[in-house]
């Protein structure tokens, strides 16, 4: 068996890290449902780290890992210090590792600092009457504003996968995390930059608040066409996911 790890430079313990690792299975408290990645956190020096296990990829994913395309926890990593690098919120990368055997790739692990938030993307979605809601909506444009101008396209931008903070001055802070799928281009033309925000709500009052939010900052588009442009690949995904689940349900039904 291969091991490959790289620790960044904010690292305290190296040495208790991997013993972490070593005893993920046995030790550390899970944190959420771990259906699919089971995440679990550790204290460290006074401080939490938040350690994700990744899904044991199937048979070609398992060689394509280990010579053509880099781990979703190299990635995870790789992508949380370029964000850092240019100013946007994820919690502090701290390690990644990477078990391999004969085949190819067996596991693999990404360890970050534990970040607590106030609310998730999601809580706007179920909740209408969340305290400050057109504020953290329009602020959380503001952001994926700023995400878009830096050419950063978070292809996982969801619900689930915003961390949101109020800080002290009572304006909010955001934090992205699941970091595996992201591109880094130069610039972003506007259908990528309305694509990129498809997967958030299906609620058109919330796409009017961030089409209008979107318009005071990106001047070359009218307020009309961002709202127009921002539903289209709104109620596409919609579409795309509502059939996707009907077929995943048809293909249980068959299985069982």
């Amino acid at each position: 068996m291969t091991i490959k790890f790289m620790f960044s430079k904010t690292v305290l313990d190296a040495k208790e890290v991997l013993s972490f690792i070593k005893n993920f299975n046995s030790k550390g408290i899970l944190f959420g449902d771990g259906q699919r990645n089971k995440i679990k956190l550790f204290e460290l020096e006074g401080r939490t780290i938040n350690i994700k296990s990744f899904k044991v990829p199937h048979f070609i994913n398992k060689i394509a890992y280990k010579y053509f395309r880099k781990s979703k926890a190299r990635r995870s990593f790789e992508y949380a210090t370029s964000l850092l690098e240019k100013g946007i919120g994820t919690p502090q990368p701290i390690a990644y590792f990477e078990n391999y055997d004969f085949i190819g790739l067996k596991d693999s692990y990404y360890v970050s600092e534990h970040l607590e938030c106030d609310l998730t993307y999601r809580e706007l979605v179920q909740i209408p009457d969340f305290p400050d809601h057109e504020t953290i909506l329009r602020q959380f444009t503001q952001f994926s504003f700023e995400l878009h101008e830096k050419g950063i396209e978070f292809l996982d931008h969801s619900p689930g996968n915003t961390l949101i903070q109020k800080n002290a001055e009572g304006n909010y802070d955001f934090f992205l995390v699941d970091l595996n799928r992201m591109e880094f281009h130069e610039t972003m033309d506007f259908d990528s930059r309305m694509k990129n925000l498809s997967r958030l709500t299906p609620k058109k009052e919330m796409i009017a608040v961030m089409s209008n939010e979107y318009a005071k900052l990106y001047k070359a588009q009218t307020e009309a066409e961002i709202l127009e442009k921002m539903w289209f690949y709104t109620n596409d995904f919609q579409v795309r996911f509502a059939k996707k689940r009907r077929l995943k349900k048809k293909l249980k039904f068959w299985k069982s």
